[in-house]
């Protein structure tokens, strides 16, 4: 069981190969995006055949529900927006 300060969650974004932003939430950033990269059975459906990717962000969350939300409301963001998150330039914390 992790402890109250350890994130058990983390949000990321994955560029696929034509530039389009993918965002998603897991426990393990780092197993996740290898099987997005397998391009296999546990690859999620929108980037199947959408390589090379490259994971262009990450953050820790503290639980799943936080992380839900965060997911929810960057994916409701304009490219713009979503381009300064990764540039470092909006808080996503800020945004659930």
């Amino acid at each position: 069981m992790p402890s109250l300060q350890e994130p058990s969650w983390y949000l990321y974004l994955v560029e696929q190969a034509s530039g389009a932003l993918y965002t998603g939430i897991t426990r393990d950033v780092e197993r996740r995006f290898a099987e997005h990269q397998a391009n296999n059975h546990k690859t999620a459906r929108s980037l199947r055949g959408k390589g090379p990717l490259k994971l262009v962000f990450s953050c820790p969350v503290l639980n799943h529900s936080q992380a839900l939300k965060l997911e929810y409301q960057i994916k409701k963001l304009p490219r713009n927006k979503k381009l300064a998150l990764i540039a470092g330039e909006l808080d996503p914390l800020k945004l659930a």
